[in-house]
């Protein structure tokens, strides 16, 4: 695994993790050791960089993918970060500076408000792995539980957000629902690529006369493509989308997504009820 490593922070008690980012144009991992303030139940690191004009390369990673991993002491998990913004940015850089006050020195050093990234959980809201996972239908059903799952936060999350506007009207799209949102369509995506390439073919070689079923999942997964392609251009600028529209592609691409995973499961955990998980070797 590549890895840089920057301490952009001092800690005097020694709070440092290591966090894993997947590369903006790259897509490969990066590894980077940071300090870190507890704030809560959450985690906050800051893009301080020494205090240099230009934001740490760990930071644009995050934004283009929001997931990374986090390790701490023997302890390791996925996280998603989201920068703070506006009157909480302004709190939690204050909890930090009281913790290390070596961040108030690096922002001295500089025009550009350090981000605060906060790391939280990455499961949705309520998830619980099942207890044990027996059959490749369980996993298929597990992996269709926690899309669900995030995608409920996802749309929880923006109409929490758009239901509280601000003092200038309507909230536009703010970090917390591009980062969830990015999230989710990044590990959708991922899990219809996986699919695509080896569960779909694997099956249909011992079910040939289900060609048309296979057919419909496809299309099916070519048309929620689309609508995470259109999702993912509203959320590269947040500032200027349009609230109205994101929610409209937000509803649709659900309701697309919940149909298609009702089918899949209709179809295919019959047929997978006896295929044991993990895979036996040959």
């Amino acid at each position: 695994m590549p890895t840089s490593f920057q301490q952009p922070v001092t800690h005097e008690d020694g709070n440092l993790l290591l966090l894993t980012t997947t590369g903006a144009r790259t897509g490969r991992p990066r590894t980077t050791t940071l300090g870190y303030v507890r704030h809560g139940g959450a985690l906050l690191v800051v893009a301080s960089n020494l205090g240099a004009p230009r934001h740490p390369g760990w930071y644009h990673n995050l934004l283009a993918h929001p997931v990374v991993g986090v390790e701490i002491g023997s302890r390791s998990f996925e996280a998603l970060a989201v920068p703070a913004e506006g009157a909480r940015r302004e709190e939690l850089f204050a909890h930090v500076v009281r913790a290390a006050p070596g961040c108030g020195d690096h922002q001295a050093r500089t025009a550009r408000p350090l981000p605060v990234v906060v790391l939280e959980r990455a499961e949705p809201e309520g998830w619980e792995a099942p207890e044990e996972v027996r059959t490749l239908a369980d996993k298929l059903l597990e992996v269709h539980t926690w899309l669900r799952g995030q995608l409920r936060q996802v749309r929880a999350e923006a109409e929490a957000h758009f239901a509280s506007p601000g003092p200038a009207g309507a909230p536009g799209l703010g970090l917390q629902i591009r980062q969830r949102c990015l999230a989710f369509c990044q590990a959708l995506e991922f899990h219809h690529v996986s699919e695509d390439g080896h569960l779909f073919p694997g099956i249909a070689q011992h079910h040939p006369h289900l060609a048309d079923v296979f057919d419909r999942l496809a299309d099916e997964h070519r048309t929620v493509a689309r609508l995470q392609g259109e999702l993912a251009d509203l959320l590269a600028d947040i500032a200027g989308a349009d609230p109205r529209r994101f929610r409209g592609e937000l509803a649709e691409m659900s309701a697309q997504l919940n149909a298609h995973l009702d089918y899949e499961e209709e179809v295919l955990l019959p047929l997978l009820a006896e295929v044991p998980w993990p895979p036996v070797a040959p």
